[in-house]
């Protein structure tokens, strides 16, 4: 997968989910023919992390953070060039400061979060990663603190809730999994329906591309996939509720109101077939509410 077309979607991504609680800087690098994505951010206040829509992004993002995502595992060299990258973030931010007659405290330093499909372990015992479970889960490694630098290893992230928007940005089947679990929640989650319209955005700029790769096309059908389930969910729901009103419609015209009797009626009628629920439609104004109670029950 070229990092330059992985880059485009993290930006859209973190930028969709982060912007609703801080803001957000996107300062794009193209170094030959890549592009490197470097995301800000910067809270409005105090995030309460405790079951927070966003789950561990919200935790990564209660302060100011720098983020940047690997669609690859890396090496030294890309750790060092992301601490390059770090000191240089940490310039600006100085001069931002000074120019308001200030200085910058350097436990306030933002912290870069390099996030990456996987880890090895050689790179981690030699920068001296560390877990620090007392109070991160498993997959976030924290370089000694004056670094400033922390890295996610997505494949070890716990499969949970909690996770699963840092895991959206893994590979192969920790991606399809995110992906199913994404489809899954309810059509009502804020978040995920702003993911679904990132997802959709971001397919339209990228569809004519030519440079493809296998594995850029992977990452475009599996996310494809998360916006057409959902559309098809849409659709249904969409159908269901308009069945739902002509029937209740139909009922308060004929019985004057809607009891929780009836209401069982017609959660017994959205079950049917398409034709089944069209000859019942037809039959309804010819039935008692006797009559109509006993079919209900006979088709319970």
């Amino acid at each position: 997968m070229t990092q330059k077309f992985y880059s485009l979607f993290v930006e859209h991504y973190l930028e969709g989910l982060l912007s609703p609680v801080g803001s957000v800087e996107i300062s794009g690098v193209i170094i030959g023919s890549e592009r490197r994505g470097i995301v800000l951010f910067f809270p409005k206040g105090t995030i309460q992390t405790e079951r927070h829509s966003l789950g561990l992004l919200a935790k990564v993002a209660q302060s100011d953070c720098s983020i940047e995502v690997y669609c690859e595992q890396i090496g030294e060299t890309e750790v060092r060039s992301c601490l390059h990258k770090l000191l240089n973030v940490f310039s600006i931010l100085n001069c931002r400061v000074s120019a308001e007659g200030k200085t910058l405290d350097d436990n306030n330093l933002p912290r870069l979060w390099i996030v990456v499909p996987s880890a090895s372990q050689d790179l981690l015992n030699g920068f001296g990663a560390q877990l620090e479970l007392e109070n991160w889960s498993t997959g976030i490694y924290f370089l000694p603190n004056i670094f400033r630098i922390a890295i996610v290893a997505i494949n070890q992230l716990p499969v949970t809730s909690e996770t699963l928007w840092l895991r959206l940005l893994g590979r192969g089947v920790i991606q399809k999994q995110a992906v199913s679990e994404l489809i899954a929640l309810p059509s009502s989650n804020r978040v995920r329906q702003n993911v679904l319209d990132i997802v959709y955005r971001w397919r339209i700029s990228v569809m004519t591309q030519t440079d493809l790769t296998e594995d850029d096309q992977e990452l475009i059908m599996n996310l494809t996939e998360a916006y057409q389930e959902a559309r098809a969910q849409a659709v249904q729901e969409g159908v269901q509720l308009e069945r739902r009103q002509v029937v209740e419609n139909l009922l308060r015209f004929r019985f004057d109101s809607v009891d929780e009797e009836l209401s069982r009626v017609v959660d017994s009628l959205l079950q049917l077939a398409p034709d089944d629920f069209a000859r019942f439609l037809l039959e309804l104004s010819s039935l008692s509410r006797e009559e109509l109670l006993a079919r209900f029950v006979s088709h319970g």
